[in-house]
This record gives C-alpha cells, sequence and structure tokens, in this order.
C-alpha cells in the first residue's frame, strides 16, 4: 500500500508538470486552460498569464491544483462576433468553453498518470525481475490505484472549478478591475494632412536634445525634439508626423488619460491621436514610467545589490499592474475605426559589456545585469501583447553604441537626460520603425539588419555616413522589376540620411 500511494504520488505529479494546456476559443479569442503548480494551501487564487506575465485571478478556487489560463490570441476584427468589441469581453459562450477545457484537462491529466503509473509498475517488476502475471498484477493496481486517488482528488478538491469558470465572461472578471472607458476623440477638427501618429513618454519625445522649431508650451513641458525619432520619419518620407509624446507619461496618465506636468494639463494622447484620421501608422514607445524605471536606477545606483527582495517585489507588482493597462491601451487601439498600422517599440539596451565608465554613478557589472534583465521583461510583455493583437514589434538596436562606448547612442549621468537616447540614439530607432513600417507596406519584401551608425565626437552625425543608411538590397527590391524610389533628404540638424519611401495609405490600400 504504501508503495502504491508513492507510485500515484508521483504519477499525479509528474502529469501535471506534463500535461499540455487545452486551447479554447470563441468571438476572436483564444485562451489555453491548465494547472498552476500545485500548493499547499487548500483554496486560493488561479493564475492567469497574460502577455508573459502571472497574475492572480480575482476568483478563488478549491483545492491544491487551481486552473492556469493564457491568454495567447485576441482578433477583435470583423470576423470576430459584436460582442467581443467591448473592451475586456470574453463573451458568455467563452466562459461555458473555459469550463470545458478544465474537464478536457482533467481528462488528459488522468490519462497520463496513468501511463506513469504503469511505466513505473513495470519498471519496478522488470527490477525485480518478476513474472509475467506479477507485473500485469502490479501494473493493474497501480493504474487502478492512481485513477481512484486522482478522481477522488478531483472531485473532492476542485470539482467547484467548473462552476467558476462558467462564471466568467469578462477578463475582468479574472484579474477584478474596472474596466476603463474608451477614450473619447478630442474636440476640435480633424487633422486630415498627419500620416503619421507618435505616442509616448520621454524616448519618444527626444528630450535631452534640442527642442523642436518654433515650440509651442506643449512642446517645452513634453521635451519634445527635433533630434527625435518622430522627426527623423518626418524627414526622411516627406511625412507631416504628429508627435504627441511627453516626458514622464504613462499608459494611465498621458496616453489613455490626462498628463499633469507642473501647472499643464496635457490631453490624452489617444484622444488627441484619434483626430488624424487618415494616419497610417501609429508608433508606440511606453513602460519605463509605469514601472518608475528611474526611480528603481536610481535606487539600484545607491543600493549594495539591485536584486534584494524588496526592490524585487516592487518590480513584479508594477509589471503586473503596468501589464493590465498595457492591455487597456492595445484594445483602444486596435478600435480606432480608420485600422492604422500600430508598431510598438521596445526598449534599447543601454548597458554594455564595459561598464567602467558608470562606476562612479555606483553600477557595478553586477547592478547592470539585474537591469538589463528587468528591461528583458519589460520588453516580453510589450512583445506579447502586440502578438496578441497582431500589431507590430520594433526592436531597436545599439549594439556598438552603449555606454562606455566610443559612440554611445544613450546619454550619461553628465547629460541632460541619463539612460535616455542622443540624437544617433533617436536616430536608429527612427531607423528601425522605418524598416518595420517598409515591411508592413511591401508583403513578402526581405530587408536588411538595421545599420550600424557612427557619429563623429563632439558631433550628432557625420555626413559621411549617409551610404550607410541607403543599403544595396533596400535600392535594388521590389516586384515585377519596379525599383522603390530613394530619397536623399538634408535635414536642418546637417544630418544626410536616405530610405525608401512608404508608401501612402491610398497606395497600400489598393
Amino acid at each position: 500500500m504504501a508503495v502504491l500511494v508513492v507510485v500515484s504520488a508521483a504519477s499525479i505529479w509528474l502529469a501535471v508538470q506534463l500535461t499540455p494546456m487545452q486551447s479554447v476559443s470563441a468571438a476572436g479569442q483564444t485562451v489555453q486552460v491548465g494547472a498552476a503548480q500545485p500548493g499547499t494551501s487548500l483554496s486560493g487564487p488561479g493564475e492567469l498569464d497574460l502577455f508573459g506575465e502571472a497574475i492572480a485571478t480575482r476568483p478563488h478556487f478549491n483545492g491544491p491544483i487551481r486552473p492556469r489560463l493564457k491568454l495567447s490570441h485576441i482578433d477583435l476584427g470583423s470576423q470576430a462576433d459584436d460582442s467581443a468589441r467591448e473592451r475586456g469581453q470574453l463573451v458568455p459562450v467563452l466562459s461555458r468553453h473555459l469550463a470545458s477545457g478544465w474537464l478536457r484537462y482533467c481528462l488528459w491529466e488522468s490519462l497520463i498518470a496513468a501511463g506513469w503509473a504503469a511505466a513505473i509498475a513495470v519498471a519496478v517488476a522488470g527490477i525485480r525481475r518478476a513474472p509475467r502475471r506479477t507485473t500485469v498484477s502490479m501494473t493493474a493496481a497501480a493504474v487502478a490505484s492512481v485513477c481512484a486517488v486522482n478522481a477522488v482528488g478531483i472531485y473532492l478538491l476542485a470539482s467547484g472549478t467548473p462552476r467558476v469558470l462558467r462564471q466568467v465572461t469578462t477578463l475582468d472578471d479574472l484579474v477584478g478591475r474596472t474596466p476603463a472607458q474608451p477614450v473619447p476623440a478630442a474636440k476640435g477638427p480633424a487633422l486630415t494632412g498627419v500620416q503619421l501618429v507618435v505616442l509616448g513618454d520621454s524616448t519618444a519625445a527626444g528630450i535631452g536634445n534640442p527642442l523642436v522649431n518654433h515650440p509651442t508650451p506643449a512642446d517645452r513641458t513634453c521635451g519634445r525634439s527635433a533630434d527625435s525619432y518622430a522627426a527623423d520619419l518626418a524627414a526622411v518620407n516627406d511625412w507631416n508626423v504628429l508627435n504627441l509624446a511627453c516626458q514622464g507619461a504613462t499608459v494611465t496618465d498621458g496616453i489613455l488619460g490626462v498628463q499633469t506636468r507642473g501647472d499643464d494639463v496635457l490631453p490624452p494622447q489617444l484622444a488627441v491621436a484619434q483626430r488624424a484620421t487618415g494616419a497610417s501608422a501609429v508608433i508606440v514607445s511606453i513602460g519605463a514610467n509605469d514601472l518608475n524605471w528611474a526611480v528603481l536606477t536610481g535606487l539600484c545606483a545607491k543600493a549594495p545589490v539591485c536584486d534584494d527582495k524588496a526592490s524585487t517585489a516592487y518590480f513584479t507588482e508594477q509589471l503586473a499592474s503596468f501589464t493590465q493597462n498595457y492591455l487597456d491601451m492595445l484594445q483602444q487601439l486596435s478600435a480606432l475605426p480608420h485600422h492604422p498600422d500600430v508598431l510598438v517599440n521596445d526598449y534599447y539596451e543601454p548597458f554594455g559589456p564595459d561598464t567602467t565608465c558608470l562606476a562612479k554613478d555606483g553600477i557595478t557589472p553586477a547592478k547592470a545585469e539585474v537591469l538589463r534583465s528587468r528591461l528583458a521583461e519589460l520588453n516580453t510583455v510589450l512583445e506579447n501583447g502586440t502578438d496578441a493583437f497582431h500589431f507590430t514589434s520594433v526592436h531597436p538596436r545599439f549594439d556598438g553604441h552603449r555606454l562606455c562606448s566610443k559612440e554611445p547612442f544613450v546619454q550619461n549621468s553628465a547629460d541632460k537626460a541619463p539612460l535616455h537616447p542622443t540624437a544617433a540614439g533617436e536616430l536608429a530607432i527612427a531607423l528601425a520603425d522605418q524598416q518595420a513600417l517598409t515591411r508592413l507596406r511591401q508583403p513578402g519584401s526581405t530587408q536588411p539588419p538595421t545599420p550600424q551608425l557612427s557619429a563623429g565626437p563632439g558631433s550628432r552625425r557625420s555626413p559621411g555616413d549617409a551610404a550607410a543608411l541607403c543599403p544595396g538590397p533596400l535600392r535594388q527590391a521590389g516586384s515585377g522589376g519596379v525599383r522603390p524610389r530613394v530619397r536623399r533628404v538634408q535635414m536642418s540638424r546637417k544630418i544626410s540620411i536616405c530610405a525608401p519611401i512608404v508608401f501612402s495609405r491610398s497606395a497600400r490600400s489598393s
């Protein structure tokens, strides 16, 4: 009996680890249903995997084995049911599918547990050189034992799970938060001449670099620069780019809600963006302020270590909160009536392999590694969100130009905005966005990797680098023997660059 108990426990544990999650779909939503790691408590919350971030569910479930739900696909397009267009809606039919998915998971877990019990019994019989009849008897006893234990366990400890899952109709039922109201369009005439809108924080604003020409009070408040990647994209494409980014912006206080800086109150960036009804693309850079990244890096520099339990718990909590707010933002971007392409920029990696120049600021190689790993977690959330909504992730690379390099693309502690991109860094981000836009406008074309940039000491860019921005494959790309036009733009700050002209919305639709 003792052996049977041990075999049953081991088989069930292995089955929980190995049983695949079951996918259920309805109205454009796909959720995978499985089991979270067993705990010691007899009741508690389940687990929702939202863009790679584990969030405790609002409903509690009985038993040590509780459901794990993973939101893996979101489609709010015309093929989805109208009820799925409401913010966060999973629709009632999916709640029934969640319950059936859990039952399927339990069935598969029982079968896999029985299989493991049989395998263990046969292995033990083989080691003992038991006769065939004894082997069959041991195997049958082990399978019967594990099935009985599993059935009793599911009945007594997890039988209420389907009932709880049938009550889940929205994401808010799972994570327990108040739905954000759709951001209404700002008052004013349509901005019909705008082709591209940039939303986001200080990285998109370009703080630390010279302000735009003839800045408005909002431009000064937000630190919008003539060297921002929005300005670079405008110059390359002859576009009217509306840069709404502002330093200090978060999802809730900046993009979806008003942002207060001193005595200035700025309207939600998304509200103003909705006036640009002709914009074919929206680029977003957001997340650092949501995590209080400046505070985390400052504490890291002053503390003996950066991965202490307190700061790690704080970061995890901030990341979970941002993940939910990020979902709000993505859903509202997907509901824009003119359906622009949406690009979300990852954050560049500021710390290179050499950190000697940061020693005076308290950053050691070990601390830089902790900050690097946390930035990677943020980027994972950003990328998983764009994948779920069929948006585009953009990955700016600062390889060879990080802090402590000869020509860094990142401002250091002596500059106006430490850890923010320099003018050359903003240009590197613009190049990554430009290539992503080109791929969207030219399906099937293969774009070269982002070229390495260089700038002479004491200058923002070197005119001799213009050729690096016009790689040969771009000049020769195109279908039907027609080469895309390439234009050279001499920018006001003496930066000579060229890039393919991104097709207009009318050309894309045709």
